[in-house]
Order: C-alpha cells, then structure tokens, then sequence
C-alpha cells in the first residue's frame, strides 16, 4: 500500500534554555496508507493540535522526519511551502473559514485561483466536487444564507477541489448541530470508502472517531495506543473508544 504521509521520530519542545522548556510531543512515529482513515484522539494538553499543526505544515518540529508524498516537508520554506500545501493539502476546520463577502462558488475557488488555474479549468473542478457533495443548488449563495452543514459542505469543498494527497479535519464537526454533524461524517466515510481519499482526522468526539478505521490515541506527547476497528460494528467500536478514553483520563 502507498504511504501518504510518513512520521518518524518526531518531537516538538517550546522555549529556550533560559526559561522552561515544554515537550509537547516526544517521539512520535506512525505511517498513513493511500485510502486510510484515521483518528488522532487526547485529552487537551495531549499534543494532538501540535501534531496536526506540524503535520499541515503550519509549523516545524524540533526534531524529526515528516515525510508527505514522499517530500521532507521540515525542509520546505516560502513560496515552495506555500505551492506544496495547496496542491498536497486539504483542512477541514472546526470554524468553516468562509470568506463572507464571497459566494460558495468563489470560496470553492480560491485554492485553484491562487494556484493560476484557468477559470475554464477551475470551473470543471468545481462542478465535479459540488456533484460530489450535493451542494449544486447552493454555489450562488454567500456564507450568511446557508446552513452550518452547508457551509461545512462548502469547506470540505473547498478542500478537496484540488485532489489533495490527504485530507487533514480538525473538529470539523465541532460547530455543527448533532443531525449535520452526522451528514458530515457520513460524506467524509463514502469519499474514503469510495474515493479512496486519505483522511487524518483530530477530534475529541468517539462518535467522529467511531467512523475512522484505526485511531491513534495521544497522551503526554507520546502516542499511547493504537485502536483499529477491522470487522467490528461501528457500535462496538464506539464503546471501545469510549473505553480507552476513559483510561486515558485516569
């Protein structure tokens, strides 16, 4: 199986010698598959943020190798950074990061724009994600007229549009009332089952969690267990996570 992202050894402190140094993660090592799904869990303090910062290359470990299609991205600075995390990257925030002042259409755009994509180009693009995602009906509208499931459709849109390596979520359900988070979660399993895109998702939820294939539980910086679902039901995965997390916790 291809290897999307590879992590080894990585550890990222804060500080300096003259004050206290801070380890928020300590070594940490795990491989993502082409068509993975996978979980990042841990109480807050836990390193979970930091990894996925490190890993969308909004910062730099302190030590260690971070390998995306098969590019050390520590190594990667300026434009060169700025063109790799568009063409290789999608995020999914908590916060849906719509420009208001922007139609659906336009917002869905701005990663193809800003990589000097034809509009002819970027319309096709467009067309065939919103198809995907069932938002159509709703590109000529601005932020302030849709749902927060329409907007999170519209982010996921906006993240996928350039067919990136992985797809990084970060509490993407975290603003979203229970029936759309579930929609949401829903549309992010059938584009991994079916469109075999790579998905790491960060979250605090077991129920989001319960809809990865494995889950990578991080305590102290150091990745604590490793939880994979193979032919369980989804309720039975549930409980388990449910189960960790509260060992965790004592």
């Amino acid at each position: 199986m291809e290897t999307v992202i590879s992590v080894k050894d990585v550890k990222k402190s804060y500080g300096t010698t003259k004050e206290k140094i801070t380890e928020a993660l300590k070594g940490i090592t795990f491989d993502v598959s082409k068509g993975d799904f996978i979980g990042i869990m841990g109480a807050s303090g836990s390193g979970k943020s930091t990894l996925l910062n490190l890993l969308s290359t909004i910062d730099k470990p302190t030590s260690g190798e971070i390998f995306i299609n098969q590019r050390d991205v520590t190594t990667l600075k300026g434009d060169e950074l700025s063109d790799f995390r568009g063409r290789e990257i999608g995020f999914v925030f908590q916060e849906f990061n719509l420009l208001e002042n922007l139609t659906a259409y336009e917002n869905i755009a701005v990663p193809l724009s800003l990589q000097g994509e034809k509009p002819k180009t970027i319309r096709k693009k467009i067309m065939a994600v919103a198809k995907r995602l069932s938002i159509e009906a709703i590109l000529d509208q601005y932020p302030a007229a849709l749902s927060g499931g329409q907007k999170q459709r519209v982010a996921s849109a906006r993240a996928l549009v350039g067919e990136p390596t992985i797809l990084f979520g970060d509490e993407p359900t975290g603003a979203l009332d229970s029936n759309s988070a579930k929609d949401l979660l829903n549309m992010m399993k059938d584009l991994n089952e079916n469109d075999h895109v790579s998905i790491l998702l960060v979250t605090h939820d077991p129920l989001s969690a319960s809809y990865c294939q494995k889950i990578l539980f991080i305590k102290d910086g150091m990745i604590h267990q490793e939880l994979r679902r193979e032919n369980q039901s989804q309720t039975d995965f549930y409980r388990q996570i449910l189960n960790i997390l509260g060992n965790l916790e004592q």
